[in-house]
């Protein structure tokens, strides 16, 4: 007689069908494996077209209040008013 060998599956949480929030999003997936649910992904095909690049510079804290105060008179973002200032001096 041939012991039969119970297959044990793995009990997993429901998957919500939608987040909140990433904040939401972000702690299922961190206390969950996406390979257990497997199962319920497709396949999906996408394309990237990045045009823009985006670079971080050090900026001394007094020279980046200066500009702040420069974009909030302007009614502008900050990384608007660099911009702006670097168009200006590097013309």
């Amino acid at each position: 007689m041939q012991k039969e060998k119970s297959k044990q599956t793995k009990q997993r949480d429901p998957l919500p069908e939608s987040f909140d929030s990433i904040a939401e999003a972000a702690d299922f997936w961190d206390n969950h494996d996406s390979a257990d649910y497997e199962d319920m992904m497709t396949d999906v095909d996408f394309e990237v077209d990045i045009k823009r690049r985006i670079y971080l510079v050090p900026v001394a804290e007094s020279v980046w209040g200066n500009v702040r105060e420069k974009a909030r008179a302007r009614g502008v973002s900050t990384e608007t008013m660099v911009n702006l200032l670097l168009q200006e001096k590097a013309g």
